[in-house]
């Protein structure tokens, strides 16, 4: 009997990592089906606002429509508002989006880094349905218990419960937070066959972004 099954795990891992005035937003470019690679230069990254990035893992076809309906709509807002959308105000752009689909979800788990209004560093973690919380780093996709434990490790945000509140942004400078991921991403190569091929990651502090791109191994 034939079953109705549209969606596919297509593997990889974001992670995204806030400072006091940077972000730095990687993931790497594998897309797999199983135990076939489909490509090794797939990248899961969209810029979505000028200081705002998107990092997407899940199902390939939903994250590519989700970027392109977000990209759409932070258009418009720029025409009828004649600026950019910050980056708290595409989170919940973000957050409406997937909670309008929630009986069909898009199979996308997502992160999105950038800078706020006052130039702090944020980050954003998702559910499929658009649940979402700011904290001060995050992991989504396949790899990412394996790489959580080493975050909460190396950057344990204070507890949100804690009175008067704490800030959530980590003590790191920006090339120790950049050598951090890249550290966790070479652990979690090793340990998961979805996760691999190369690592891109995007930086992004007062003078805009920059992009660069690692080796991950390729088995």
């Amino acid at each position: 009997m034939a079953r109705f099954d549209p969606y596919e795990n297509n593997g990889g891992t974001c992670v995204a990592v806030a400072g006091a005035d940077y972000c730095v937003v990687a993931a790497d470019t594998r897309l797999s089906v199983g135990y076939s690679i489909l490509s090794r230069d797939s990248s899961k990254i969209a810029h979505l606002a000028d200081k705002c990035v998107l990092a997407s893992s899940g199902f390939q076809g939903d994250v590519k429509a989700l970027q392109k309906n977000l990209a759409a709509k932070e258009l418009v807002y720029e025409h009828n508002h004649n600026k950019k959308m910050s980056c708290p105000a595409m989170a919940q752009l973000l957050s409406n989006t997937l909670y309008y689909k929630r009986f069909f979800p898009y199979y996308a788990f997502n992160v999105l880094g950038g800078l706020d209004s006052h130039g702090k560093g944020c980050v954003f973690t998702y559910d499929a349905v658009g649940s979402y919380e700011r904290t001060g780093y995050s992991a989504q996709g396949t790899g990412a218990a394996l790489m959580m434990p080493v975050l909460d490790n190396q950057l344990k945000s204070p507890s949100p419960l804690l009175l008067p509140a704490r800030d959530a942004v980590t003590p790191l400078s920006e090339s120790d937070a950049v050598d951090l991921v890249k550290d966790v991403f070479a652990s979690a190569t090793e340990r998961d066959i979805y996760t691999g091929d190369k690592l891109e990651i995007i930086v992004i502090n007062s003078s805009g972004s920059h992009r660069e791109c690692i080796e991950l191994r390729k088995d």
